[in-house]
């Protein structure tokens, strides 16, 4: 979902990428905000990053305090930054530092003008879902997917699946995801289960080398309640919320899963770009495209070049 956004932004927080070097990046936002009177700020463990004048904050604190975040890293930088806004949804505006990403917006030489129309209002807002989930009692959420894996060599996953309220069966497997649309071309996408629409609301969970019980996904609407419990002979099985652990091994246990609608705020700058960088994932899924039409997603100094050569011809 689009909608256009205008907005004065006093105060923007920096969502930084754990390891990699961010300073360019930030030097370049810190000379930005002093020239505009913009503030500031920064989750408190990542002071020592940014210099002096960048206010830290408590790590829960930062979207509530801020007009707007920061990305700084990749997709999954970005995941986490929509993760720490969801109580209070912030647009986050993504500054990539790798090679490929599809959540991000800009790279680091796009950035000031990025930050001029950030500023005036001249964006717009991309909406995610996100997966509210209670697990053993702990609150979280997954903007991609929350999946029960096993240990290696330790057996299998032995779950069951209900919705709202009815069993629909059991799972014997190497993993179970439970997965957004956004989500359906990640680790859901690996295990076998089908490529949902962004644009469409859904919940889809799939196993992951099934041996028994369930093997094909089940699309689910996104008002039904999910609920994974595992079985009394499963192997011990970790968590994992969009890829990373939040949950050691365990035999026992639930995870009540909700859809939870426009949960996440994405910058968008080009709303073209970005469908070209959905169409270029899709062909890196192994969905095919016509050599013209891989062409077409090429930056346009690259497509400059091919113009001067020959195409294949259309199969």
């Amino acid at each position: 979902m689009w909608c256009a956004v205008g907005m004065d932004h006093r105060r923007l927080g920096l969502v930084l990428h754990p390891t990699r070097d961010v300073s360019p990046v930030v030097d370049t936002i810190v000379d930005w905000a002093g020239r505009q009177g913009v503030a500031l700020a920064v989750r408190a463990e990542d002071r020592h990053r940014v210099p002096p004048g960048v206010e830290a904050l408590p790590p829960g604190a930062l979207a509530a305090a801020c007009d707007a975040l920061i990305s700084i890293g990749g997709d999954g930088t970005m995941l986490g930054a929509l993760r720490s806004a969801v109580a209070d949804p912030k647009p986050v505006l993504g500054v990539h530092l790798g090679k490929l990403g599809f959540l991000v917006e800009v790279q680091a030489p796009e950035l000031p003008g990025a930050l001029d129309r950030l500023a005036a209002g001249d964006f717009t807002v991309e909406t995610h879902s996100c997966l509210a989930c209670d697990v053993c009692g702990d609150n979280i959420v997954a903007f991609n997917d929350v999946a029960l894996v096993r240990r290696p060599g330790q057996g299998f996953v032995a779950a069951t699946l209900a919705v709202d309220g009815q069993q629909y069966g059991y799972y014997r497997c190497d993993a179970l995801v439970v997965s957004t649309p956004m989500g359906s071309t990640a680790y859901s996408y690996a295990a076998g289960g089908p490529l949902v629409s962004p644009a469409t609301q859904a919940v889809v969970v799939t196993p992951s080398a099934p041996m028994a019980g369930i093997s094909r996904s089940v699309v689910l609407s996104p008002g039904e309640a999910v609920r994974l419990e595992l079985r009394p002979d499963s192997a011990p099985a970790v968590v994992e919320m969009d890829g990373m652990v939040i949950r050691e091994a365990a035999t026992e246990g639930e995870l009540h899963i909700r859809y939870r609608r426009d949960a996440g705020l994405v910058v968008r700058l080009d709303a073209r770009r970005y469908q070209e960088r959905n169409q270029l994932k899709l062909s890196l899924l192994d969905l095919p495209l016509l050599p013209e039409q891989l062409r077409e997603l090429l930056p346009e100094n690259l497509r400059r070049q091919l113009d001067r050569r020959d195409l294949p011809p259309p199969r």
